[in-house]
């Protein structure tokens, strides 16, 4: 089975997108074929040929992995209303399963060296009818990279997401990313340096997207260190 990299994040809108897609640039510059996935969507617009719903943020994966795959194999459930993606999934009368997805993921991998798979808003997001997304990684054993949102709070669900991933032993935890979306938030380096002290390591990396471009989808470019824990968990020896 082809490895993954899982992208989950304390909240939605930590930037878990800006993450995947510096991953897979990340990746690419180090010629490794990766693909980049989103599983579950909500919030998507109709466009191209057939009305297809698409949404942005698995847009941005598609486009900044360095094996293309055609959309409906990138984000397999895509939900046009811009809400919980179980909530969206029953109202389309659709079912979710983890035996689904896993499917879904061997098919999509196949022939990739690398898979940079994007969550849906936290790690324990349900799945309708039953389960949640995190049994996904959990089942495949993929390694997870937490992106946290410095923002008031952000201490708190951090350390609780760390301790959800670790406590069932299935996905290793590669690491975190401290991503400053909120420009009001205070004392910064304090709370980056208290995040260290509850996850245990220092971050993989600090992003200040709010001062870089901006994709065609509206996302932040930012650019990732060659870390050596990154670089590990891309596959690649230093």
């Amino acid at each position: 089975m082809t490895p993954g990299i899982f992208v989950t994040a304390t909240n939605t809108g930590a930037g878990k997108t800006v993450v995947a897609a510096a991953l897979l640039r990340l990746a690419a510059k180090h010629d490794v074929a990766a693909v980049g996935l989103k599983p579950v969507a909500s919030g998507a617009e109709r466009s191209g040929p057939g009305g297809t719903l698409r949404n942005a943020d698995a847009l941005e994966l598609q486009a900044a992995a360095s094996r293309p795959l055609d959309y409906a194999t990138v984000n397999p459930f895509c939900f046009e209303p811009a809400v919980a993606p179980h909530l969206a999934a029953r109202a389309s009368g659709v079912e979710m399963t983890v035996d689904a997805l896993e499917q879904w993921y061997r098919r999509a991998t196949d022939g990739a060296t690398l898979a940079v798979v994007e969550g849906a808003g936290g790690w324990r997001v349900p799945l309708h009818p039953a389960g949640f997304l995190s049994d996904l990684p959990e089942r495949l054993g993929l390694g997870v990279v937490l992106v946290v949102g410095l923002t008031l709070g952000c201490l708190n669900h951090a350390r609780l997401t760390a301790e959800a991933i670790v406590a069932r032993g299935r996905c290793p935890l590669l690491g975190w990313i401290g991503n400053e979306v909120d420009p009001h938030f205070e004392r910064v380096d304090d709370n980056l340096e208290t995040l260290a002290e509850l996850l245990g390591t220092p971050p993989l990396a600090r992003l200040r997207p709010a001062a870089g471009p901006r994709s065609a989808w509206g996302n932040p470019v930012v650019e990732l260190p060659d870390e050596p824990r990154l670089l590990q968990a891309l596959g690649i020896a230093r």
